[in-house]
């Protein structure tokens, strides 16, 4: 099993294309860039890279995307995930982040 590195960070849940579309956090700039430098090889298509992701006691194993436009990485929050964690948009919260 590979090791993974643990990215700690304060975010906000943001929809894009409210009042349908998706849901995601962006991850900093200063880790998305670290990530990009060291591991940007673990990317699969469109930017896509494995990762798992904390928010409170929930963790699940989930991706995150690069985003070009953005130059971070964002994490899609399915339904699921923000029903268990009462999540709302543009509220403040801590999450880990394993890649």
């Amino acid at each position: 099993m590979q090791t993974k590195i643990k990215y700690e960070f304060i975010t906000k849940m943001w929809q894009h294309n409210a009042p349908e579309g998706w849901y995601f956090v962006s991850l900093p700039k200063v880790i998305s860039k670290e990530i990009r430098e060291h591991l940007k090889w673990q990317e699969e298509g469109w930017g896509r890279m494995k990762a798992a992701a904390k928010i409170g006691v929930v963790r699940w194993d989930t991706a995150i995307w690069f985003d070009t436009k953005a130059d971070t990485y964002i994490l899609p929050i399915k339904a699921e995930i923000r029903k268990k964690t009462n999540l709302k948009v543009d509220h403040n919260f801590q999450m880990q982040v394993w890649v």
